[in-house]
């Protein structure tokens, strides 16, 4: 999951969102299922026009990324239950990263608010945890984003789709959700936010690839046992992700530093014409009544996914 938005439509409406901010829904259940008959080989690069569409190119050629579990290998006894040090995604923790991001028009103050819910969605056979993600820009809504997570039995974290509907960052309006994909819908591939085990010099590995949407996420492990300071605390054994897009011209890569026990304790950037640079500015739990307007809102969204997005509206409903 990243930070950046990934380039949306246009559909006439309003949206009402509550004050919580983002919030995470994880998965439960099942042993893991193939996704269809995508591989998985890479997307062809260099294609300027949007109105092309990407080719599936066989394993042996132009490759960025694969995924580092099989899915159709994974196994996914208690889904929901997102322990991984790394990145531990408890019910009621709300994270917030502050600091300043380029969405069009300049540099501006940027914000960004995660919510674990105790919301579960069923994706392609698993029970998922659900993160609730607003993004604001300059105080002003930007997006607000369904991410859906499991975790295996291994430890490793995936992502198994998202619905983000993103908003006009002057006027407020909705623009719609077309960069929404569900893993095992439209050839559609899960990938992994964190690994179980990250070690310097795995490599690219896969985090999410649609082909429909033209959308590929890959990460590796950059840089492991650094020093960091940001406002909730100092670190000393600091693991850098660094991700990119290889599809999206201009991206640049996102660094991302992740401390134990804390998670994602800051984002940077390398060449990245947004130019986002984030650090966690405050972590805390939700009260009873807080966590349970999460939900509304979480379950508000995606009632309205159903209705804006014709992949989301494949989906078994969130309860």
């Amino acid at each position: 999951m990243r930070h950046r938005s990934h380039g949306w439509s246009w559909l006439p409406a309003i949206v009402v969102v509550g004050a919580l901010g983002l919030a995470f829904v994880g998965c439960s259940g099942k042993t893991g299922m193939p996704t269809g008959p995508l591989s998985s080989g890479s997307l062809e690069k260099g294609m300027a026009s949007p109105a092309e569409r990407p080719e599936l190119k066989p394993p042996d050629q132009v490759t960025y990324c694969q995924t580092f579990v099989p899915f159709a290998e994974a196994r996914f006894s208690h889904p929901r239950r997102i322990d991984n040090p790394w990145s531990p995604l408890l019910p009621g923790t709300q994270y917030v990263l502050t600091g300043q991001a380029n969405r069009g028009l300049g540099l501006l103050p940027h914000d960004v608010v995660f919510t674990v819910t105790d919301v579960i969605k069923e994706i392609n056979g698993i029970e998922c945890a659900v993160l609730w993600d607003r993004d604001f820009q300059d105080g002003i809504l930007a997006e607000a984003e369904l991410a859906f997570m499991a975790q295996d039995d291994a430890g490793n974290i995936w992502m198994m789709g998202e619905y983000p509907e993103e908003y006009d960052i002057v006027s407020g309006g909705f623009q719609g959700a077309p960069s929404t994909w569900i893993a095992g819908i439209e050839s559609a591939e899960p990938g992994t936010l964190m690994l179980a085990d990250p070690e310097h010099g795995t490599g690219y590995y896969l985090q999410a690839r649609v082909p429909a949407i033209r959308f590929l996420d890959c990460g590796k492990v950059f840089k492991t046992g650094q020093k960091d300071c940001v406002p909730v605390g100092c670190y000393s054994d600091v693991l850098v992700i660094d991700e990119r897009g290889p599809l999206e011209q201009n991206s640049g890569h996102q660094r991302k530093s992740y401390a134990q026990g804390a998670g994602n304790i800051r984002v940077d950037f390398v060449g990245d014409t947004e130019g986002e640079v984030l650090v966690q500015s405050r972590r805390s739990q939700l009260n009873a009544a807080e966590l349970a307007e999460a939900r509304a809102e979480v379950l508000r969204l995606d009632a309205r996914g159903y209705q804006y997005n014709d992949v989301y509206a494949q989906t078994v409903r969130a309860r």
